[in-house]
């Protein structure tokens, strides 16, 4: 029996693909209709209101209106729905469900003012499956019109691809982002120890905190920390917190060493793919977690070959965000000071093992280093290395949210103040700082700066 349970720290286009994956690869042996509904998001745009249903399979459908109220109707045959949808904007205030016999299942749009309605399906496109499109306009004449269309000119190559990935349509989000932040090392475990004395376990706790006072700051984000004292937790510890407070993002925070002290710079890593096989394995080998494989999908009775190729699909996903994660991040850190490499690195990392949620480990800089330890006792530089960290994750989360009408991003050139930016797009000083966790003047040269709508 498929299940996908609200509420998981699973990403929400992670979770739809997973979704249509179990679909596609359980429709066999389930034996029941051959169109699923999978999914409906909803997208404001500045000309229309954009809907999207997400299918299993090629749709016979009709699209008409009710009256007494205003209603959209989408009925669908041979099908069935297999996530009831939860989406309003624009002219939608809400959206039912139901049953009308002979296989047929009905999706209704209740309106709050007319619209002309045009609509149109979707072949499958890179990670997306069947869609059908709903293109909600103004109408102001007063009646509610319905047209069956062509893809318009932005649905060509490059628009069928950004909504392929889900940016063109994207569901507003029920809860804020939960970041878990893990300072590493802890308790009898020190981690590394510079010359001057320094303990990584210590200093990676004082960013942490920094951390999670930044990204507590915004409306749509939250922070758990790991820990927030010196003390011991296993690795398994760390993941079962980010699990257990359903994590969208786990960020890990180290400070490196090396025998070399010349050694210096920022790092970021992200899981290699061995380390993402062998944690594969160790998965299905539980039948614990094979009963609750991962994102609240249990797949019990389900042959082991489906969930083995269930569960990579999802681990690609969840790689992928964590690359553009850590990319956004080591960007950032690039404005504080040197990185170790120019790249992103994998590495087998335990804290980086959960399938289902995306995950980095930051090495601050090398304790080995004596310049480098002194930056790090530094409050200042803790303050600037977790203002990068969280502008990494802002613009992470940016590119999936839907984005407030007017606001913008801006990268600071050099000799750029923080009032002539705020002047230059009229906006308060206060809520320049608010947007983008800066609590003094201190901007770096690269750094990417939330503008925020309004003034």
């Amino acid at each position: 029996m498929l299940q996908i349970r609200p509420g998981t720290g699973l990403c929400e286009r992670v979770r739809r693909a997973l979704r249509v994956a179990l679909v596609l690869l359980l429709v066999p042996s389930i034996g029941a209709a051959s169109t699923a509904l999978t999914g409906v998001r909803l997208k404001e745009r500045d000309d229309r209101t954009r809907v999207v249903l997400d299918l299993s399979d090629a749709p016979t459908y009709r699209v008409f209106t009710l009256e007494s109220p205003t209603r959209l109707v989408v009925d669908l045959a041979d099908s069935r729905i297999v996530s009831k949808p939860s989406v309003r904007g624009g002219p939608v205030s809400a959206v039912r469900t139901g049953v009308r016999g002979n296989g047929w299942r009905r999706v209704v749009f209740d309106l709050q003012r007319p619209v002309q309605v045009q609509h149109f399906p979707l072949e499958p496109k890179g990670s997306r499956s069947h869609r059908i499109v709903l293109d909600l306009l103004p109408n102001g004449d007063g009646k509610t019109r319905v047209e069956r269309t062509k893809p318009p000119p932005d649905l060509g190559t490059a628009g069928a691809a950004r909504e392929a990935s889900g940016d063109d349509a994207t569901a507003p989000r029920s809860r804020p982002w939960t970041v878990v932040i893990d300072p590493g090392h802890g308790g009898r475990d020190s981690g590394a120890v510079g010359r001057k004395g320094t303990s990584e376990k210590a200093v990676v706790l004082e960013v942490a905190t920094r951390l999670r006072a930044l990204i507590d700051h915004q409306p749509d984000m939250r922070a758990v920390l790991t820990r927030n004292s010196d003390r011991y937790l296993s690795l398994r510890e760390r993941i079962d917190v980010a699990r257990g407070r359903q994590a969208d993002l786990f960020v890990s925070i180290h400070a490196d060493s090396f025998p070399n002290r010349r050694a210096n710079g920022s790092s970021v890593y992200v899981l290699s793919q061995r380390g993402a096989s062998s944690e594969a394995a160790r998965w299905l080998a539980s039948r614990e977690n094979a009963a609750d494989l991962v994102g609240g999908a249990t797949l019990k009775g389900v042959d082991k070959q489906v969930q083995r190729v269930v569960l990579n699909m999802l681990q690609d996903h969840t790689i992928g965000d964590s690359w553009d994660l850590a990319r956004n991040v080591l960007r950032e850190l690039k404005s504080v000071g040197p990185v170790h490499k120019r790249s992103v690195e994998r590495a087998g990392f335990v804290v980086l093992k959960s399938p289902d949620i995306p995950s980095v480990l930051v090495e601050t800089a090398f304790l080995s280093n004596p310049k480098e330890e002194s930056k790090l006792r530094n409050p200042i530089h803790q303050q600037q290395l977790a203002e990068a960290i969280f502008r990494g994750i802002r613009g992470y989360v940016a590119k999936r949210a839907p984005r407030q009408e007017g606001s913008q991003m801006h990268r600071v050139q050099k000799g750029e103040t923080l009032g002539a930016i705020a002047r230059r797009y009229e906006v308060r000083l206060s809520s320049l700082r608010k947007a983008n966790g800066i609590q003094g003047d201190h901007l770096s040269v690269g750094a990417t700066l939330a503008i925020p709508a309004g003034s």
